[in-house]
């Protein structure tokens, strides 16, 4: 076996190296990728029960808001009536600041 051949063997030689690193490499980072997509997807799943809870709150807070101002609207005493209890506990939160002023 002369140079040629001995260089020709280390050169397959060095070749089959590469390809196991390459090789290895590639399941390693096949891994990491499956890893990251599983560590995302359990991200993800409180993420879409807290949207899912959001927009439930805002169809409740939609359908609240409409009865109260349907009811209002056919109601104009129930708007004064509010008024006056919402004037009222003022007044008395008003008079207990200034009791305690003088106290």
């Amino acid at each position: 076996m002369g140079p040629g051949g001995i260089a020709t063997i280390i050169a397959a030689s060095s070749l089959a190296v590469i390809a196991v690193a390459i090789a290895y490499t590639v399941i390693r980072a096949s891994r990491l990728i499956d890893e990251i997509t599983k560590t995302i997807a359990m991200i993800n799943s409180p993420l879409k029960s807290l949207s899912n809870a959001g927009k439930s709150i805002e169809n409740l807070t939609k359908k609240v808001s409409g009865a109260t101002e349907s009811f209002l609207d056919e109601n104009p005493m129930a708007m004064k009536a509010a008024a006056a209890i919402f004037t009222a506990a003022k007044l008395k939160k008003k008079g207990k600041k200034k009791s305690k002023a003088k106290a």
